[in-house]
């Protein structure tokens, strides 16, 4: 993941943006926890990789923020989801929503940092989150599956 190769603190707007991105991996992660309930077993590896990779990028930002000074926003103890989640095309939408905002959320770093590794961090964020919402995006019924270009919103 990350690994600090500039001397200088990363910029308020920078931190700012890591933040937003936290949040996203936050929320994306309850997201998978409340969809699973209503998605078949043959998504279940889907939803394992889902998971596995928001918090394993959510650990790794968090302890980017500590190390550049920052406290980590906290997670929220629940999230509204866009739409009331009651089977199995709306948990798909709902992790077709939490992977579009994590990619958007993972643009606003690239936008707004010049640091190498960061923007490697970022854009690895961008583009696991672009091929997990075309999945989903998929099994929820929803087109087109992608969009020309993910995490521009």
């Amino acid at each position: 993941m990350f690994v600090r190769t500039q001397k200088n603190p990363p910029s308020q707007e920078t931190v700012n943006a890591v933040q937003q991105a936290l949040a996203a991996e936050h929320a994306a992660e309850w997201a998978y926890g409340l969809a699973s309930a209503f998605l078949p077993s043959s998504a279940d590896a889907s939803i394992r990789e889902g998971e596995t990779s928001h918090r394993a990028r959510r650990d790794a930002v968090e302890r980017l923020l500590r190390d550049a000074g920052a406290t980590p926003v906290p997670a929220e103890p629940a999230y509204q989801p866009p739409q009331p989640v009651t089977n199995q095309a709306s948990a798909a939408g709902l992790l077709a929503s939490a992977e579009t905002d994590a990619a958007s959320a993972w643009h606003g770093v690239l936008e707004r940092s010049d640091e190498e590794s960061l923007r490697r961090t970022a854009l690895e964020g961008l583009t696991a989150s672009a091929v997990r919402t075309a999945r989903w995006r998929k099994m929820a019924g929803q087109t087109p599956t992608t969009t020309a270009f993910p995490g521009r919103q």
